[in-house]
């Protein structure tokens, strides 16, 4: 506990320091590179398009996994013990490790004997 307040404490000093000092002109370098730099209209369009290309890429990544996770499969259950296949539809996001979650809200708890095949839901 000493040490986080040591550490805050110095943190607190560094940055009292650094404003106190204030910043340095700017060098003859960075002098070229702003005379330089293009258009600032040119800059503004290019941030906006790629925040705005961002937020799409992000909207449809989110769209593409909500349809993915709320698509319906079929999975098979077969029980070696007792001899039998079962079939379920269940949505994608539904199928947890030891548990399924049917369409109908039923839960089904897996064991580790069952085999578990999952394929695409077909409408016959």
């Amino acid at each position: 506990m000493l040490t986080k307040i040591l550490v805050t404490l110095l943190v607190i000093i560094v940055a009292l320091f650094y404003l106190r000092r204030g910043r340095k002109p700017p060098s003859k370098t960075q002098q070229v590179i702003a005379s330089e730099a293009r258009h600032p209209l040119f800059n503004k369009v290019v941030i906006y398009g790629v925040i705005a290309f961002s937020m799409l890429a992000t909207a449809a990544l989110w769209g593409w996994n909500w349809y993915d996770d709320n698509r319906i499969v079929t999975v098979q259950i077969s029980s070696p013990i007792e001899a039998m296949s079962t079939q379920y539809q269940v949505r994608k996001k539904d199928i947890q490790l030891r548990k399924i979650t049917t369409v109908d809200g039923v839960e089904i708890r897996l064991s580790n004997q069952e085999r578990v095949t999952i394929s695409a839901h077909s409408d016959k």
